[in-house]
């Protein structure tokens, strides 16, 4: 099988200059936002935007979030030579291809164990990595109804806040974190037991009607 070579140059341009693919379907909340800018201040650039050429100039094919971040500075591009067609086959993939890779837990808690960045947004990623939960957080609902035969003690619940709420809610998590360890609550979920221990904080607050 042969295959391509679609680099055409590496290029150092301000990022400021290179135009968002109005077909970018990810979205990056401002936790996400705040580990990739620890990411950046403590290691710096170390993987380029893949950008192709357009009439209007180099457009971003995968990178939005390191290029906004980077406002005016020069970031290192690879210019993809990719036709309108194959930048989409390119968007619609990349980040998929990335979630299906599988994980050595071993491995990855060995990593983890003397990996630390001075950004608590970066640490608390890691964390959330290291006890198998999504980051940034899922949102929280209402728990599906389960007849008398079918429930359990574990359960997860979803429901939709806006940013600022989730901005909030993580602060709220990351503080009740702080207060001690989670001692015999069944759960080994540590955000579920964060937010317990917020629940019960609140509802030991009298007249918190």
């Amino acid at each position: 099988m042969s295959i391509k070579d679609r680099i055409k140059e590496l290029r150092r341009v301000p990022a400021n200059t290179l135009i968002p693919n109005p077909k970018n379907w990810r979205g990056h909340p401002p936790s996400q936002r705040a580990a990739m800018r620890g990411v950046l201040e403590e290691i710096g650039f170390a993987d380029a935007i893949l950008v192709r050429e357009t009439p209007d100039g180099l457009m971003i094919c995968d990178g939005h979030l390191r290029t906004d971040l980077m406002g005016q500075a020069e970031v290192p591009v690879l210019v993809l030579d990719l036709d309108d067609y194959e930048a989409d086959q390119l968007l619609a993939t990349l980040d998929p291809l990335a979630a299906m890779a599988s994980a050595d837990q071993e491995k990855l808690l060995t990593l983890l164990e003397d990996t630390r960045f001075n950004s608590e947004a970066v640490n608390a990623m890691l964390e959330a990595l290291a006890n198998g939960e999504r980051y940034p957080m899922p949102e929280l609902g209402e728990m599906p109804f389960l007849s008398d035969g079918d429930k359990s003690d574990i359960g997860q619940m979803n429901f939709t806040v806006t940013e600022a709420q989730r901005d909030t809610i993580e602060a709220a998590i990351s503080m009740a974190k702080g207060q001690g360890e989670f001692l015999d609550t069944g759960n080994e979920n540590s955000n579920g037991n964060a937010l317990a221990r917020i629940c019960e904080t609140f509802m030991a607050v009298p007249d918190h009607a």
